[in-house]
């Protein structure tokens, strides 16, 4: 007979744990021990439940890495302790979240599943009860033998299960926020709950080892027409600065300029390395494909590839963490480590 599936819930802040004020029409936190109250369905789903509060909550739009590492050593301290995790965290930002924490853990043999609404929990027409609902259900989810069928860091949102560092917000007011634009949805909750098991990851029969330390020394750039070649090499002489992601036109083209890409090659000559990802929801870089990507491809820029921005950011500030620099933080760039890229 097997046990009953025993899932972890996070909550960090955001949108889905608030309900309104009973003296004013102001939102406030969800207390957490009300949960089966609000949520009276939680008793049918065959789920030993237990949640943990971030103290204090934050907005999303104030998440740091500090904070990615605190959620990702609960979680790995928990491993043995559960089948599933859970995470509710405010949508703004959570595609970097869970791109962060897809890198810092390596052979992830279980299901972090983030999700957060549109509504608050409380609000009569709020998304937050089915996302939340669906989210354990995953997060339980087992497999061959009883193991975990979710092996990875996701997200899932109004019906569809995404791959973490594959996702990135889309809308800021729909209740289908969420897109992964370059790989196909992981699973589709209909009147079923059908989970596409040639997409998902399989991890390895080796240790889980967990990876927090981040260098932050990382900007994004994103281009635009009259954007000046002085502005550009502003950003790029910045202190400290170790890795530049820019946001290119099309399939990585940029201005073909002297002044523009004499900016760039003095930035690579100070030791900045210059990754190319495309502004495009859909597609990928292909530097070279046309003349204003070739002076890219001469000065030898690292290539994105199909990465989202927010998996770009934090797999740099992942690779420069751990140390890699040089060549090596090139090739480490361009190959997939956590199934964030198609090589």
């Amino acid at each position: 007979m097997s046990r009953t599936p025993r899932i972890l819930l996070f909550y960090t802040g955001g949108t889905i744990g608030m309900v309104k004020s009973p003296n004013s029409p102001a939102l406030m936190p969800f207390d957490f021990g009300d949960l089966e109250a609000i949520l009276p369905e939680l008793e049918h789903i065959g789920c030993s439940i237990d949640f943990e509060v971030l103290d204090p909550i934050i907005d999303s739009s104030n998440m740091q890495p500090a904070v990615w590492a605190r959620l990702a050593i609960d979680i790995y301290n928990r491993l043995d302790d559960y089948d599933g995790f859970v995470v509710l965290h405010g949508s703004d930002t959570m595609a970097y979240t869970a791109s962060a924490l897809s890198f810092m853990f390596e052979h992830l043999n279980k299901p972090a599943v983030f999700t957060g609404s549109q509504l608050p929990i409380g609000i009569t027409r709020t998304d937050a009860k089915e996302n939340l609902i669906t989210s354990i259900e995953i997060a339980a989810a087992k497999g061959f033998r009883g193991k975990p069928l979710v092996q990875e860091v996701c997200i899932y949102f109004e019906y569809h299960l995404y791959r973490g560092n594959r996702t990135t917000k889309q809308s800021a007011s729909r209740f289908e926020a969420f897109d992964s634009p370059n790989y196909p949805a992981l699973a589709e909750a209909g009147v079923d709950l059908k989970f596409e098991e040639n997409y998902l990851m399989k991890a390895p029969k080796l240790p889980v080892h967990l990876h927090t330390d981040l260098d932050t020394n990382v900007i994004g750039i994103k281009l635009f027409p009259g954007m000046q070649a002085k502005h550009l090499k502003h950003m790029l002489d910045t202190p400290g600065l170790k890795c530049a992601v820019i946001e290119t036109f099309g399939s990585g083209n940029a201005p073909t300029a002297e002044p523009f890409i004499e900016s760039l090659r003095e930035a690579q000559e100070n030791g900045v390395h210059l990754v190319n990802v495309t502004q495009c929801l859909r597609g990928r870089v292909q530097m070279g494909r046309y003349e204003s990507s070739e002076a890219l491809l001469d000065l030898g820029m690292v290539t994105g590839k199909d990465l989202t921005f927010e998996a770009a950011v934090t797999k740099a500030m992942y690779l420069l963490g751990q140390g890699w620099d040089g060549r090596s933080f090139k090739k480490r760039f361009e190959k997939s480590l956590r199934g964030e890229l198609t090589d």
